[in-house]
C-alpha cells in the first residue's frame, strides 16, 4: 500500500524541488535582506516540522507554536543567562522541545481529527500563560539582549564580513543554512525509513495497519517528539538570529501560521512546506506597511492559493511532473 509510493519521496522530482530549494538557499542572502533570509530558513524547517506531523501522521496541531517558543526562550536563556555556547544552547531548546513534545504525545496522541486539534490548541495556551508569568522570560517584553556568541569558541557569530558586495554575518548564515537543511534531510531519511512507509500506512487506513501488527499509536507518538523537536530547535535559531524571544512566538497566531504555510507549499510534500514558509515570510516584510491591512492581503492569498493551488504550489508541480511521465510513457508504447 504505502510501498508503492515510497520512491516518491526521494525520487526525482523531489529530488529536484529540493535541488532548486537548497540553491536558493544559498543565493537567498543576496536576493534579500541577510537577517530576513535567516528568517525565512527558521520558519522554512518550522514548517516542515509541522508537515511530518500533518502531512504523514494525518494528525493536524494547533499548538505546535508552544514548541518553536518553548525552544527559542530556554535556548536564550541559555545564551544569555548561562552564556553557553550556541551550538549547546541550540541543543538546550531542541529538548526542551522534544520533552514538551512527550507532555503533548502522552495526553493527545489517542485523539483523532479535531478531538486532537483541540487538545493541543488548549496544551498550547497553557505553555503561553506559562511563559507570559515564568520570572526567566521577560513577561510581555520578552526575552531581549540575546548573544549570538563565538561558534565552538573559535568562529564570532555576531561579527559581519562582505562577500560578493553583500555584508551580513555569513558565519550565523552558515550555520543557519547547514541547521536547517540537515533538519530536512532527517525528515526526508526518516520518511525513507521503514518507520516512515509504516507511520504512511496508518495514516491511510488504520485500521488496516493495526490488524497488520502495526503500533499506530507509538508510531505517531514519535512522529509528535520529532516534530515537536525540531519545531523547538527551529525557534531556538530564529532567537538567536534575531536576538529575541517574544510572546509571539507562542501565540496560537502563530500555529495557524503554521498550518497556513504548509497548505499554500503543498501538504505531503518535502519541499512544499519550506516554499511556503519563505513565500509568508518575505510577504509578511515586504507588506509590513500596510499595518493591519496585512492579515487581510494575506487572507485573500490564502484563498487564491486553495482555489488555483489545491495541491499547494510544489504539489501541484510534482502532480503535473507525473502526468507529464505518464503521458510521455503511454505514447512511447
Amino acid at each position: 500500500m504505502s510501498a508503492a509510493r515510497a520512491p516518491g519521496l526521494l525520487g526525482s522530482p523531489a529530488l529536484l524541488s529540493w535541488i532548486g530549494v537548497l540553491a536558493l538557499g544559498v543565493l537567498l542572502p543576496f536576493l534579500v535582506y541577510p537577517v530576513l533570509a535567516m528568517e525565512m530558513l527558521c520558519f522554512a524547517l518550522f514548517a516542515s516540522a509541522f508537515n511530518l506531523l500533518l502531512g504523514y501522521g494525518g494528525l493536524l496541531s494547533f499548538g505546535h507554536a508552544a514548541f518553536f517558543g518553548i525552544g527559542a526562550y530556554v535556548c536564550g536563556h541559555a545564551a544569555k543567562v548561562w552564556q553557553l555556547d550556541p551550538l549547546l544552547a541550540l541543543a538546550c531548546g531542541t529538548a526542551a522541545g522534544v520533552m514538551l513534545g512527550v507532555a503533548f504525545g502522552a495526553v493527545a496522541i489517542r485523539r483523532q481529527g479535531i478531538y486532537f486539534a483541540m487538545v493541543t490548541l488548549a496544551l498550547a495556551q497553557i505553555v503561553y500563560f506559562v511563559l507570559l508569568q515564568a520570572p526567566f522570560t521577560g513577561g510581555e517584553d520578552g526575552l531581549q539582549g540575546i548573544p549570538r556568541g563565538a561558534l565552538l569558541g573559535v568562529l564570532d557569530l555576531q561579527s559581519e564580513s562582505v562577500l560578493l558586495g553583500q555584508r551580513a554575518a555569513w558565519g550565523l548564515y552558515g550555520l543557519v543554512l547547514a541547521v536547517t537543511v540537515s533538519g530536512h534531510f532527517l525528515i526526508a531519511r526518516v520518511l525513507a525509513s521503514p518507520t516512515g512507509l509504516a507511520l504512511r500506512s496508518v495514516q491511510e487506513h488504520e485500521p488496516r495497519a493495526r490488524s497488520l501488527g502495526l503500533p499506530a499509536s507509538g508510531l505517531k507518538f514519535g512522529m509528535l517528539v520529532l516534530s515537536a523537536g525540531l519545531a523547538a530547535l527551529a525557534g531556538a535559531l530564529k532567537a538567536l538570529v534575531l536576538g529575541l524571544a517574544a510572546l509571539t512566538d507562542a501565540t496560537w497566531q502563530m500555529s495557524g501560521e503554521v498550518v497556513l504555510m504548509t497548505l499554500i507549499g503543498g501538504v505531503g510534500t518535502l519541499a512544499g512546506p519550506a516554499v511556503g514558509a519563505g513565500l509568508l515570510r518575505y510577504l509578511h516584510h515586504t507588506l509590513a506597511g500596510l499595518g493591519s491591512w496585512v492579515t487581510v492581503v494575506l487572507g485573500g492569498i490564502f484563498v487564491f492559493c486553495v482555489l488555483v493551488f489545491r495541491r499547494g504550489m510544489i504539489g501541484e508541480w510534482l502532480a503535473w511532473w507525473q502526468r507529464s511521465r505518464a503521458a510521455v510513457g503511454s505514447s512511447g508504447r
